[in-house]
């Protein structure tokens, strides 16, 4: 870690990449490494120093990949690297973390005198997950969601910076006499371990099935009322864990669920921080996206093709399997599945015009289908004013306490 954190200094970010594991060196190239960094450093008036390595305690003598905290002060505050090495000395995994300093706080809305949490453990085998079980307090049967997070190597909190969205809703939904049961993607807890032709099918359906038979089989719960509440791409993926559960869930929540193609977003998002950092790191990652985005629609994508020439460096097999599914025409197939479908108003992520439109065309004239904007809210449904920026995530705050009553109300009425 000190090797890397030299050639981070040094901006040497070519070399740097050079550390990574295959998997984290197709998904990181060097061109979006120094933007990300670029990013943290320029906005904070540039590094001052990188503080020593600090290594997480492990489990079990022996558990692999190591995560390791590296400290960076800049001139205006500092950030936190935080990354998994393995035995091999190699990084399977980078965040960039800008809550440095900062600690989860519950929001106002949650009060832990009623509810109990509890470890659990989803599937079998070496992609086998860690998660958490959160009950009220009282015999039940209550009703129950499954949490899903967004894309990335996301915990179960969906922790990004000081914030903590998911574990926000399961203390807040908690309270509100929900159980909940949110999980680590196995992104996250085995970057090591994932096979070169890993799909999003492979990354949510095990886990979140799994979650489903659990709360099923716990007394505390009402095996009728089980549903699945899924963030960005856990809400995009949501439809296709309801069409494979059997016996079926109950109903599913999406919060600010992507329809419009993941490649084709990638080059909006991209511009649109392109427009708001100007300078050519940004342009010149606008437009590898765009090359890439054009192969992932082209007919020349095969198993073959090799995930440096892909977006994000995810794998053709991950592209193969996101191109082939339609979550839109899926959730259309559930009928007559009841859904609550929110979206941010503030979102420059996944937008109402580029996204909610598409579900309000295949979905909004069903009496079972309830869609929502929060105008407040941004992808996180954090509340604010203004222009979304990435910068906003770095700030400490809470799902939107009026999100939180929507979706503890629109369950509560699911009996």
């Amino acid at each position: 870690m000190r090797a890397f954190a030299a050639l981070l200094r040094a901006e040497a970010f070519a070399d740097a990449v050079e550390l990574f594991a295959p998997p984290l060196r197709a998904g990181l190239p060097a061109e979006v490494l120094r933007l990300a960094w670029a990013t943290e450093t320029d906005g904070r008036g540039g590094v001052t120093a990188i503080g020593e390595p600090v290594v997480q305690p492990v489990v079990q003598p022996g558990d692999e990949p190591v995560r390791v905290h590296l400290p960076v002060s800049c001139a205006d505050g500092g950030f936190t690297l935080v990354t998994s090495v393995g035995a091999d000395g190699l990084l399977y995994g980078l965040r960039l973390d800008p809550g440095e300093g900062t600690t989860w706080q519950p929001p106002g809305y949650a009060d832990p005198d009623r509810f109990t949490e509890t470890d659990v453990l989803l599937g079998s085998g070496p992609l086998a997950v860690p998660g958490t079980l959160t009950l009220p307090v009282g015999p039940g049967p209550w009703p129950a969601v499954v949490l899903l997070s967004g894309g990335g190597a996301f915990d179960r909190d969906e922790s990004g910076g000081p914030n903590k969205p998911l574990k926000d809703l399961a203390w807040g939904l908690a309270t509100r006499r929900t159980a909940v049961l949110r999980f680590d993607k196995p992104t996250f807890a085995h970057p090591d371990r994932l096979p070169a032709d890993f799909t999003m099918a492979d990354e949510y359906l095990p886990p979140a099935l799994a979650a489903l038979d659990l709360l099923r089989a716990r007394p505390e719960i009402d095996p009728g009322r089980v549903h699945l509440l899924g963030h960005s791409m856990g809400g995009k993926v949501a439809p296709r864990i309801a069409a494979a559960a059997r016996p079926p869930v109950a109903g599913l929540v999406l919060l600010a669920a992507d329809a419009q193609p993941m490649h084709l977003a990638a080059v909006r998002v991209a511009r649109h921080l392109a427009a708001l950092m100007p300078g050519p790191q940004t342009e010149q990652l606008v437009e590898t996206l765009v090359r890439q985005a054009a192969t992932v629609d082209g007919p020349g994508l095969t198993p073959d093709t090799p995930a440096e020439s892909l977006p994000f460096g995810l794998s053709a097999a991950y592209w193969l399997d996101l191109r082939g599914y339609d979550q839109v025409g899926t959730a259309a197939g559930l009928r007559p599945l009841p859904m609550l479908l929110l979206q941010g108003g503030r979102d420059y992520q996944v937008t109402v015009e580029d996204d909610l439109a598409r579900w309000r065309q295949a979905l909004g004239d069903r009496p079972e289908v309830s869609i929502r904007i929060h105008p407040e809210a941004n992808h996180l449904f954090l509340p604010g004013t203004g222009p979304a920026t990435p910068a906003e995530y770095a700030r400490p705050g809470h799902v939107a306490a009026a999100v939180v009553e929507d979706i503890a109300d629109w369950l509560a009425g699911r009996r």
